[in-house]
């Protein structure tokens, strides 16, 4: 826990074809990438870095011959090989990436992608169907190319469109550069130009268009894997259409020579990590927050609860004295995390700080981070031997953060500024204008504060801040996190409830998706109550005007989007 330790070595990314091309001179036959075709598949396919930089090139050399260079490219699909290698081939010739979720209604996905002007849409097997849909409905219509990454599509494309597939272009691309084609070294980047479109999530809504440039997400991650000592292979799990998953796990990882695996999907990840045993995670609090369920799940059913929490104790206060048995003592533990797991970088929310507590004394360090799209998407972070309890970091180097009129306990927006920060939002003039302040500074959206040294806590989201008749304002993520540590909550939202009868009454609701089996095994039957009564210790400690107000049990697990966020617009505020 020494904060004076040194930054890392780490790897300065001057652009994504400088990248591709030094991780091959620098780890030419590590492996970079590891998949299965399918994850019934036996075979482990692996990529060494060499090999994923022929790939990458003969691919843009290939689109360049197409004519798509400084071209809008939409990539749409599940994660795989070729959507690595589309992402860095694209940026590598100077185009544009428009990653584009594949869960949307293809009206949706149809909407970015005309309305970004994409010349050409690289698909993946997973959405072949809506691409269908879509030139059935006479939708893509500034799309000229189609390119599928598996090697065969059942596609029959209209007329003025081209069908082909990644293997092809690759193929052709190979040719061209053996036979004297330098078209694709020979282009000099613009590294502050446009160069990736990345829509965002909305949890509360359509999302808008971040700009970012090559500069942007090449030193956001240069000056954040300073922060970082991180291990030999990496499992990756989250969506590749945004930028936690297509930056922090490619572009981070594979310019430090990180093995990345690719998962076959979240149904498949718990199987994946004890079969391929990573040394090290990237995950949102989610995941972890199933993860930690299912210890203690696990712990529960065998009749082993107590003594878990006995060993642990016992294991912490050995540690204090400089004896650390944690991977001998919980060896059975971490066998379900495939043995070799150290590590995992956790952002994208505020992170319930017993988990890592509990991760931390199993043997498994969490730095839990603050990440935003329009930051690139990181802005600050917890490091390997230095963190503090309830916080997400400091801001990594070059990256300034401010506190935009901040109230008396020192809470107001967190500002940011650094050449992380986006180019602002595409075809909105309007909405960039609103976030950006007078001195440059980007407004997150996220309330919190700064300590004395300069690390940052976050309270919560500004649309999601429940503002009273008496000016008090209520942050719900806190009494979420509260909440949350209640035995039977599964998942949680605080809000205010919109009354049918009085308009202008605020109540404060906490809607709870039970963990029934818990409840089951505890032999509760009364949930309504169990919860009340549990909302009313938790109500004592607060201040009054914080107090929740109503219970609400919900009998399905709330609705997320694919970075498993829940999607809070989604829910009904109704009561009475």
């Amino acid at each position: 826990m020494n904060k004076n330790y040194p930054i890392y070595k780490t790897t300065f990314i001057d652009d994504m074809r400088s990248l591709v091309e030094e991780a091959a001179q620098n780890f030419p036959e590590n492996i970079a990438i590891s998949y299965k075709e399918n994850y019934w598949d036996t075979e482990v396919r692996k990529v060494t870095f060499a090999q994923w930089r022929d790939d990458v090139r003969n691919l843009g050399t290939a689109l360049i011959s197409h004519g798509l260079r400084e071209k809008n490219i939409a990539i749409i699909g599940e994660n795989s090989y070729g959507w690595c290698c589309s992402f860095f081939g694209v940026m590598a010739i100077g185009s544009v990436t428009v990653p584009v979720d594949k869960e949307l209604p293809i009206e949706d996905i149809d909407g970015i992608i005309s309305t970004t002007e994409c010349k050409a849409v690289i698909f993946g097997k997973a959405s072949e169907a809506k691409i269908k849909d879509l030139l059935d409905k006479g939708g893509l219509k500034t799309v000229e190319t189609l390119i599928s990454v598996a090697s065969e599509s059942a596609l029959e494309t209209l007329d003025g469109i081209k069908l082909t597939s990644l293997a092809e272009l690759q193929a052709k691309g190979a040719r061209l550069y053996a036979g004297g084609d330098n078209s694709y070294y020979d282009y000099k980047i613009d590294v502050n130009k446009l160069a990736s479109i990345v829509f965002t999530s909305g949890t509360t809504g359509k999302g808008k268009g971040v700009m970012l440039s090559q500069a942007n997400i090449g030193l956001d991650m240069t000056l954040g894997m300073y922060n970082f000592d991180i291990t030999r292979k990496t499992l990756h799990v989250l969506p590749p259409h945004h930028t936690f998953g297509s930056t922090v796990n490619y572009v981070g990882h594979l310019s430090q020579g990180c093995e990345v695996y690719i998962s076959s999907g979240i149904k498949h990840v718990s199987d994946e990590i004890r079969e391929q045993q990573p040394t090290h995670l990237i995950l949102v609090p989610a995941f972890l927050e199933v993860m930690n369920r299912k210890i203690w799940t696990t712990a529960r059913k065998s009749g082993k609860e107590g003594l878990l929490k006995v060993m642990m104790k016992v294991s912490d206060l050995l540690r204090k004295i400089g004896i650390d048995v944690r991977k001998k003592l919980f060896s059975s533990v971490l066998s379900a995390f495939g043995g070799k797991l150290e590590l995992i970088i956790c952002g994208g929310a505020k992170l319930d700080e017993d988990i890592i507590n509990t991760f931390d004394s199993l043997g498994i360090t969490i730095l839990n981070g603050y990440g935003i799209t329009e930051c690139s998407p990181l802005i600050s972070a917890n490091r390997n031997r230095y963190r503090k309890p309830g916080s997400v970091g400091t801001p990594i180097l070059a990256c300034r953060v401010k506190i935009d009129n901040p109230d008396e306990n020192g809470e107001g927006e967190i500002c940011v500024k650094g050449p992380n920060v986006m180019l602002g939002y595409y075809n909105n003039p309007e909405a960039t204008a609103e976030v950006f302040d007078k001195d440059g500074f980007f407004h997150t959206g996220d309330y919190g504060k700064l300590d004395e040294e300069g690390w940052i806590y976050i309270t919560g989201r500004k649309k999601n801040l429940i503002i009273l008749s008496n000016g008090k304002n209520v942050y719900p993520e806190e009494i979420e996190a509260d909440l949350q540590k209640v035995e039977g909550v599964a998942e949680v939202v605080v809000y205010a409830g919109e009354s049918r009868v009085q308009k202008d009454k605020i109540t404060i609701v906490a809607e709870i998706f039970p963990d029934a089996d818990l409840l089951k095994d505890k032999g509760i039957t009364d949930m309504q109550a169990y919860f009340e009564d549990q909302v009313k210790e938790l109500n004592a400690k607060m201040p009054p005007y914080k107090a929740v107000k109503r219970v609400k049990i919900r009998e399905t697990e709330f609705q997320k989007n694919t970075s498993r966020k829940i999607t809070r617009f989604n829910i009904d505020k109704t009561i009475d």
